[in-house]
């Protein structure tokens, strides 16, 4: 005789439940997006430089995004969306990601965004999920191998904050 009887089993679904999607944010709805008011603290730093890719034969301008906390007990990556537009670059700091590394030692939490063909002057905007925004302007030459800070400003919205460092990493310049 089974345990349970057929009677008393639901009724089979002739189709299955779906979960609802989390919607994603954008970067430009992040963009709209009013903050909350807080103490302007430094949290990341954005150094720009150029590098040269000897596997891929290629040159690239590079904008690297790290963390100014250090993490000692696992190694983590900096989760981002970028939007590339005719003159500015848009960083959207979703998170954070734990890297696979077997040695663990303190480092910060780091991305690197690797762009070709940057000439002139580009606004580079770095948005946290929160609607911060810190932008600067950088100047690339790479005929001249400079790279400038031109301009570092704060856009006007609703309790915006400072929580981001810009500067240019001379030192870890390299060409072919």
């Amino acid at each position: 005789m089974p345990l349970r009887k057929r009677a008393c089993l639901p009724a089979r679904q002739e189709e299955m439940p779906t979960v609802s999607k989390p919607r994603k944010k954008t970067v430009t709805r992040i963009k709209q997006a009013t903050p909350q008011k807080k103490d302007s603290l430094v949290e990341y730093v954005v150094n720009v430089f150029f590098k040269y890719d000897p596997a891929l034969k290629k040159q690239f301008s590079v904008v690297t995004l790290s963390t100014v906390k250090l993490f000692t007990s696992l190694s983590y990556e900096i989760s981002v969306d970028v939007q590339k537009g005719k003159n500015s670059i848009d960083i959207s700091i979703l998170g954070l990601n734990t890297r696979q590394s077997y040695y663990v030692s303190p480092n910060p939490a780091t991305t690197e965004l690797l762009f070709e063909n940057l000439f002139g002057k580009y606004t580079v905007n770095v948005i946290k999920q929160d609607g911060s925004i810190n932008s600067a302007i950088f100047d690339f030459n790479i005929y001249k191998k400079t790279i400038k800070l031109s301009e570092i400003n704060l856009p006007k919205k609703k309790n915006n904050r400072v929580f981001t460092r810009f500067e240019v990493a001379t030192g870890s310049f390299s060409f072919k």
